[in-house]
């Protein structure tokens, strides 16, 4: 079991919800992952999922898993896009992967409320505003 596993700690990786503009001028939202370490990560698995409470009743989201070979050293990548109705739920990130053959495991939870135009910072490795969670 996941919580029986002694898994390294977790350097330099990080989830940023990130939001542009597309070709209609509508805000979009993507979530990224991204790999600030001088080595690639390898075999890599993002499962997200919401969960909360909307108008009083608890809601989750569907489980999504996307699976990705590799991230180079000091690049980033889209992982998958988030709809901003569920931004009034926790929105968590398990991402496991492996480096030099050692697999790593950490969750990355935006909560209820943290995703907001508030929230935005400028992310100058995207060049984009987004919310930061590492």
């Amino acid at each position: 079991m996941k919580k029986d596993i002694n898994f390294p700690e977790v350097k330099n990786i990080t989830v940023a919800i990130v939001r542009k503009k597309n070709e209609l001028g509508e805000y979009i939202w993507d979530v990224y992952l991204m790999n600030s370490n001088n080595h690639p990560i390898e075999n890599i698995l993002v499962v997200s999922h919401g969960y909360g409470q909307s108008n009083g009743e608890q809601v989750k989201t569907s489980v999504l898993r996307h699976f990705f070979e590799k991230l180079d050293s000091h690049s980033s990548m889209v992982t998958e896009s988030i709809d901003p109705s569920v931004f009034i739920l926790n929105n968590e990130f398990g991402v496991t992967f492996y480096i030099n053959g050692e697999m790593y495991f950490k969750k990355f939870t935006f909560v209820s409320g943290s995703i907001t135009e508030e929230y935005l910072r400028p992310i100058p490795v995207l060049r984009m505003e987004g919310i930061l969670h590492s």
